[in-house]
């Protein structure tokens, strides 16, 4: 189903409406930035983040620290340049199909750059990384096909990026402040990640099966 395309059909994020997301957004618009481009930028923020997150496992003391700090930061990076782009796009009045590319694959991109590089981090499962970021792909792509046969474009959680991106920097600011005797013997970037399965596993659930009341009720119309 050939849907009209909307620009304003958008994650709902509450930062979007502040006062200072709207001057930083007007003034990256006015500055010729390409949304695109910040859409590019993000993507590469969260591939250092997640080699920072891996390099956690090579390295100790405040070098190890710094890596940690440095990886959470650059996950609210990401997160900033996704609120940032769509709203330059509507400033510029360069909102497109094409625009939704840019948005999508760079952020499935950095989905698995960030979640893989915490399953190879010091206490990480490179084996939870990867299914992690599989799962967080295919919660995304679950979306994505919904709304691609006229269903909504469900943002819904309890594991979508928002709280997969909160949860990840939670850990990496732990990890860089707390003492190591706090550090749990089993990982604490192994049980995060575990944590990211189960709840991206229920969120893609919860999305199918809203999904399928929508599609149900429309075919009944």
């Amino acid at each position: 189903m050939n849907q009209a395309f909307d620009p304003n059909d958008r994650r709902p994020v509450k930062s979007r409406d502040t006062q200072l997301a709207h001057r930083v957004a007007q003034w990256l618009a006015e500055k010729n930035v390409s949304p695109n481009s910040i859409s590019v930028f993000g993507m590469l923020a969260a591939i250092v983040g997640g080699i920072a997150f891996a390099m956690t496992s090579s390295t100790g003391g405040i070098s190890q620290r710094g890596l940690w700090f440095v990886g959470g930061l650059l996950c609210q990076v990401r997160l900033l340049c996704n609120l940032f782009d769509g709203m330059v796009a509507v400033r510029q009045n360069q909102a497109s199909r094409k625009g939704e590319l840019y948005n999508e694959v760079p952020d499935r991109v950095s989905d698995a750059a960030i979640l893989i590089g915490l399953g190879y981090a010091i206490g990480g499962s490179p084996l939870a990384g990867l299914l992690a970021a599989l799962l967080a792909v295919f919660v995304a792509y679950v979306r994505a096909m919904v709304k691609s046969v006229g269903g909504p474009n469900d943002f819904c959680g309890p594991m979508a990026k928002p709280q997969r991106m909160a949860l990840v920097t939670l850990l990496a600011v732990y990890m860089s402040l707390a003492p190591e005797e706090w550090h749990t013997g089993f990982g604490d970037p192994q049980i995060v990640l575990w944590i990211v399965v189960a709840g991206c596993v229920l969120t893609a659930m919860r999305r199918l099966m809203r999904a399928a009341s929508f599609l149900g009720q429309e075919t009944q119309k």
